[in-house]
């Protein structure tokens, strides 16, 4: 397929270089790398706001399940509690 239609962005120096490091992890040039996460970024987006309908019945189980309170999970609130990989 042939790519014609152009995207230009100005960006601050840092974020080029932080952009180049993550391309190269990859081993994919800075273009191909935004490329790609801008476009899996832009899925999830238009996903979130999916529209789904459901009968009745379903409706009802699905609200159940969304308000029935949550079990304890003590490994969870754990994990939680850990800082972040970035934060460290």
């Amino acid at each position: 397929m042939a790519k014609t239609a152009p995207i230009n962005m100005r960006v601050e120096p840092a974020q080029q270089a932080l952009l180049t490091k993550a391309a190269e992890v990859l081993h994919k040039d800075r273009s191909a790398f935004i490329l790609d996460v801008a476009c899996r970024e832009a899925e999830n987006v238009l996903l979130d706001r999916r529209l789904f309908q459901l009968k009745q019945a379903d409706f009802e189980a699905f609200e159940a399940a969304l308000t029935a309170p949550i079990a304890d999970n003590t490994k969870l609130k754990a994990l939680l509690k850990e800082p972040s990989p970035w934060e460290k």
